[in-house]
Parts: C-alpha cells; structure tokens; sequence
C-alpha cells in the first residue's frame, strides 16, 4: 500500500477515481396537471368539446340512405358527405397528405404547436381523462394524498370507479372509430347481441386497450418519447415564430415577496415572478417554461392563464409568460408575415385549389381494361381475337346503361354478348369482350387501341383509355 509523505506527490484515492454510473432510462415520475382557467383553457375546452362532438355523432347522421362518413375497405369505397372516392382516385389523397403536410408546416412556423395543444388526439382524450380523473379522486392535491395514503375502502372505491370510468371511454372511443369502417348501426347491433365478428372484435378490443393506456397512464410519454413531431419541430421554428416564452429580462431575478415590494430581504431588487412554481404545476408534461423552450412543450397554454392570473392578483402587468417571438423577447423588430409564411401559404393555395378543381371534374364513370393473360391471342376463322375484361364503374347515385366502343384498327370488330350493359348505382360491372382485326391490319406485333366508354342519353359524358392488342410477329 502506498503512502503519502511531504515529499512524494498524492496518490489517487479510489474515491477520486470512482465513475458514476447513470441509467439511460429514467424512471416516471406521475404528473398532476392543476386545473387551470382562463382563456386559453376555455379554447382548449371549446376543441376538445367540438372534435370529441364530431368524432362520436358523424358515424350516426346519414345522407342518401348511407353513413354519412364511411371508409368501405371490402367496397372500397370511402364515402365522405356528399362525395364517394373510388382506387380510381388515389391522386386525391396524394393531395391530401400534402395539404395535411403544408398545413402542419405554416401553423408551427406561424404559431408553434396549436396542433399538439389544441387538436391533436393526444391531447384531447388525455384531456377527457384528466377531467375524470378531477371529478372522482379531487384536486391534484387530493390526487397526490391519495396516492401515497395506504389502501382503503375510499382508495379502492375511487380508483376503481375511474378506472371503470375511463374504461368505457375507451370502449365508446373504439367503437366510434370501427364504425368509420363498418356500419354504425350494424357494429352496435352486433355488439349488444354479442355477434361481433373477429376482426371487429380484435380492433375494438385493440383501440380500447391503446385508449386506455395511451391517455390514462402514459399520457406526456407519448408526446416525448413517441411521437416524432416533438424532434423535428424545431426545423420549422424562426426567431419570428410565436412561441410560448417567459420573459427572464421581467421576471428575474425571482423570488417571493408581498404583493406591495419588488425587492427580497436583503432589499435587493426582484424581477416579477414570484417563483410560485403554478406554471409547473399546470403543466402536463412537468416542464419549467423558465428554462427556456423545450421540446416536452406541447403549446398547451396552461402556463399562461395561469401566470396571468397570479399577476392580476400580484397587481403587475399580465404577458410574464407570454406569445412572443425570440426577436420580440431579444428587443429585436419582429416580422409575423415573413417569406416563408408566405412561400408555405401559396403553396397550400395552390393543393387546395388543384384538389378542389380535381374533385369537380373528375369524371362519374371510370373503364379498367385487363387482357386475358391465359393467351396472349388466338385464331379464328381467319381473323385474330384478343379476349378482355373490362371494368366498367358506376359512381353515380343512379343506374346507367353503358355503351362501349373500341377504335384504332381498320375492321376492328367489339363482341358483346350482352346487348344491354346495365350497371347499377355505385357498383363496378365485369364485361367480357372480344376483338377480332384481320391480321394485315394489324401494325405489328402490338398495336394501340381504343376503348370508349359512354353512358346511353348522356352524350357528354364518356370516358377512354387505351389498350393494346397482340398478333402474330411480322
């Protein structure tokens, strides 16, 4: 063993020399969200009301005889208000998506995050759950008593009736959303009389358990840990994007004091917050907003109703937790209408407006053609046949007779066997067809041609597209 003597230099103790072990994965600790009010929170409320309304009543109104939203897989066929889309129209939600993209863009450049505070589910149902949560176990401090206090009647009789409570909100909220897939009305017969078939029964099943954990116990975990928009957020922020921000040239240094002096007890000066601690308190995912924007923040707006509250009663100016721009906080001049808020806003012009003008004239007909893949030809009397299946599409509301014509070589003869082609309203009819062309008419060994689909009495309303028809080499 060494030892350490004037002249010799110290040796490293183990102490010095011991590493710290941290985990990578920190234990959760359970939120209380206080309650909170104001107006941002009568606005959080109000979506939280109108989207969790629209949710559950659109699968029960009905328009022409149907569901008024339904995404028909087995039809494929997704009826929404008036509008039917068909496979025919996948460039719609090509359009969609990118609309859905755009939008989310300009809003968190404009705005931060409204889409996490205000509407996205997330946000909602935990919200929902919060309020079930308040109404049965108390304040967030009866919640937090309760929780470390030992068992009890009272404890379990709670927790037992939140549980439950949150439990059918989860039922109700898996059903409403199969529903969007399967008739309402026959979903809810089949389930009261116990006849759900099994992949009905497996998605209720599914949503009511990822309900029931998502906004009942993981709550701020899907926000930071799971879902990716928290990472990349930042990418679409400027220092002119309105943000939710403390002001620390206002509000430090903090400290408590009466509401009448602005200094400690040491009769140094103090900033304006108090370091009441509220606006972590209101928090749902447990930040300080004093330490700056983060990536947990979610643009609830709690911290400020609730920050502007303790100021009014303070008698200080409300906006120490504010929307504000980092140029505005800086003391900088700051730009709201900026070049990519403008760049983002043509760009959602311009997809909402092709969308629209794709819906009005997309055609009410549409013609697949598919080729008898058995021969490539065949023949006959002479003559070379090629045999066809088309797809004929009625996406009307309304049965039509079809006609059908094929063009592009010289004596091209169209074999029906039917004489009436009679599709009824929002079906698709397989019609077997025949092509017969003389074999020096023929341009090679494929040539082009021409199906036209048109509706009988309806002259202006026709659809064609190409197919080939195979020979003999040349």
């Amino acid at each position: 063993m060494q030892t350490n003597t004037p002249d010799s230099q110290p040796s490293t103790t183990h102490s010095a020399s011991k590493t710290t072990e941290q985990s990578l994965y920190e234990k959760r600790e359970k939120i209380y969200p206080r309650e909170v009010h104001g107006r941002f929170a009568i606005l959080r409320t109000a979506s939280v009301i109108v989207l969790l309304g629209l949710f559950f009543a659109l699968p029960w109104l009905q328009m022409d005889g149907r569901q008024i939203v339904l995404f028909d897989l087995p039809a494929r066929k997704f009826y929404v208000f008036w509008l039917t889309f068909w496979p025919q129209d996948f460039l719609l939600l090509a359009f969609l998506l990118i609309l859905a993209a755009f939008t989310l863009f300009f809003f968190t450049a404009l705005a931060g995050r409204l889409w996490c505070g205000y509407a996205c589910p997330q946000t909602v149902w935990t919200e929902v759950y919060l309020w079930i949560e308040r109404q049965v176990e108390g304040s967030r401090l009866k919640q937090m008593r309760l929780d470390k206090s030992a068992m009890s009647i009272n404890k379990l009789v709670r927790k037992s009736i939140k549980h439950l409570l949150w439990l059918i909100v989860a039922g109700a909220t898996a059903v409403t959303y199969v529903s969007y897939f399967s008739s309402e009305e026959l979903l809810s017969h089949d389930l009261f009389t116990f006849q759900l078939h099994g992949w009905e029964l497996f998605w209720v099943a599914f949503f009511t358990l990822a309900t029931y954990i998502n906004a009942g116990f993981m709550r701020e975990q899907v926000c930071k840990y799971m879902c990716p928009y928290a990472r990349f957020q930042s990418a679409m922020f400027d220092k002119d994007t309105l943000i939710i921000s403390y002001d620390e040239k206002r509000g430090e240094p903090r400290g408590s004091r009466r509401s009448d002096v602005h200094t400690d007890y040491n009769k140094k000066p103090l900033g304006d917050c108090i370091n009441c601690t509220m606006c972590v308190q209101v928090c749902p995912t447990g930040i300080d907003i004093r330490n700056g924007l983060q990536y947990e923040c979610i643009g609830c707006s709690a911290c400020i109703d609730v920050c502007d509250d303790v100021m009014e009663k303070m008698s200080y100016p409300k906006g120490l937790i504010r929307y504000t721009t980092q140029h505005a906080i800086e003391g900088k001049p700051s730009r709201i209408l900026r070049p990519r808020i403008v760049i983002y806003l043509v760009i959602l012009t311009l997809f909402t407006s092709m969308f629209i003008f794709y819906v009005s004239q997309r055609s009410s007909i549409g013609l697949d053609i598919i080729r008898d893949r058995n021969q490539l030809y065949r023949e006959t009397s002479g003559l070379i046949e090629n045999i066809y299946t088309l797809k004929l599409i009625n996406m009307a509301d309304q049965d039509r007779v079809f006609e059908v014509k094929a063009e592009g070589i010289d004596d091209l003869n169209l074999l029906i066997d039917k004489s009436t082609i009679l599709v009824e309203a929002g079906t698709v009819y397989d019609l077997p067809v025949r092509l017969q062309a003389k074999e020096e008419n023929l341009s090679g060994r494929s040539t082009e041609i021409r199906f036209t689909l048109s509706v009988a009495g309806e002259d202006d309303l026709s659809i064609t597209e190409i197919g080939k028809f195979l020979g003999p080499i040349q």
